[in-house]
């Protein structure tokens, strides 16, 4: 099938082209698009099929974690269950930014192949404020792992991701080099004490500094 490459070069995607995205997305799409750290790839986590065609086209197993994108923190009360106090400051802190904080889910929210171990979830707020409005009006959690393909390295050039996804997603989004270097930090939030499960953007030292040295 031809994908659709919109750019996002020299000009801020206005509401219709926000909501032709939404709308591709609510009926099943999959896109690749820049975020803070590389590119992403994903869909809508709300619907199975989409979760299916993510794992086939990354080449990776059924099963493995895949990690999610919100609007905002409301979006994300929504679909986890009895955040920890740890969680709202970090929120407040971090986001929009590359943390990843892992959260216990609500029940029956999301296909049983995109929970984590124990029910999970592992979800940022990211800076781009287009992508926050576009997953605002898709209405649901976006799909966020790298766009390359399972065991590669992320990648932060559009013509790369170009070269592996072209003509097997519906929407290639050009937003021509992304920061690269790290990706998102991830906190998991579900045991007695924040745990850092990988150390990326922002520095593990600060996240506990924040946390413990008041």
């Amino acid at each position: 099938m031809p994908s659709e490459v919109l750019s996002l070069q020299g000009q801020a995607p206005g509401p219709d082209w926000l909501d032709f995205l939404a709308g591709g997305l609510r009926a099943g799409a999959i896109v690749v698009y820049p975020t803070e750290t590389f590119y992403g790839l994903g869909g809508l986590a709300t619907i199975e099929s989409v979760a299916e065609r993510v794992f086939a086209l990354k080449g990776r197993e059924a099963g493995k974690t895949l990690p999610f994108i919100a609007s905002d923190l409301e979006m994300v009360l929504q679909f986890s269950e009895g955040p920890p106090d740890f969680f709202f400051r970090l929120a407040e802190r971090f986001w929009p930014g590359p943390l990843t904080l892992v959260l216990r889910a609500r029940e029956n929210v999301l296909p049983a192949t995109l929970y984590g171990p124990g029910r999970t979830i592992a979800v940022r707020v990211p800076p781009p404020a287009w992508l926050r409005d576009l997953v605002r009006k898709s209405g649901s959690l976006l799909i966020s792992t790298s766009a390359n393909l399972s065991g590669q390295p992320p990648l932060d050039s559009f013509s790369e991701v170009y070269e592996i996804f072209r003509d097997r997603v519906d929407f290639l989004i050009d937003g021509g080099r992304t920061p690269g270097e790290k990706p998102s930090t991830i906190i998991d939030l579900t045991g007695p004490e924040p745990a850092c499960l990988r150390e990326g953007k922002i520095p593990a030292e600060e996240v506990w500094a924040f946390l413990y040295e008041r």
